[in-house]
């Protein structure tokens, strides 16, 4: 499964405080996109991606988004997705893409483990399945390819 998510300029909540600070917590809204392949649809807005910001090389990321299918068997059927991901790269490639610069996909580690919620029967095996994932960030979407681990 495919999927092309546009994301707009994220947002610097700023460090977090107190005896556990782990790092920057910053937040890029999801405002659509698509997915392609075993499912088809369009990721719909509204969702986001909250990072959390560990170094200059590396972020945790947990986004947040709901995709709404058109393939005949299941169309308006919609799948929530909570990804987590771990994001990290030399301190100037990730440099440039906070600054929205275009970076090869291939300098940057970016991994993922998705799970599902689904509002339509047929799509239980989603949710009772692991699934992994790579991710690649440009300037105004993210892509990614998720496997089902069978």
């Amino acid at each position: 499964m495919d999927l092309s998510v546009t994301v707009a300029t994220p947002l610097e909540a700023g460090q977090i405080s107190g005896t556990h600070s782990r790092g920057l917590r910053r937040i890029i809204p999801i405002t659509g996109g698509t997915v392609r392949g075993q499912l088809n649809g369009r990721v719909l807005s509204g969702g986001a991606d909250f990072q959390l910001v560990l170094s200059e090389t590396m972020a945790d990321l947990d986004a947040r988004y709901l995709l709404q299918l058109d393939d005949p068997e299941w169309a308006g059927a919609h799948v929530f997705v909570q990804n987590r991901a771990l994001r990290r790269g030399s301190a100037e490639d990730i440099a440039k893409l906070v600054r929205g610069e275009p970076v090869d996909p291939a300098a940057i580690y970016f991994r993922c483990a998705p799970t599902f919620e689904v509002s339509h029967p047929a799509l239980a095996w989603m949710t009772e399945s692991l699934f992994i994932g790579t991710g690649a960030r440009f300037p105004d979407r993210v892509e990614m390819r998720f496997f089902r681990v069978c």
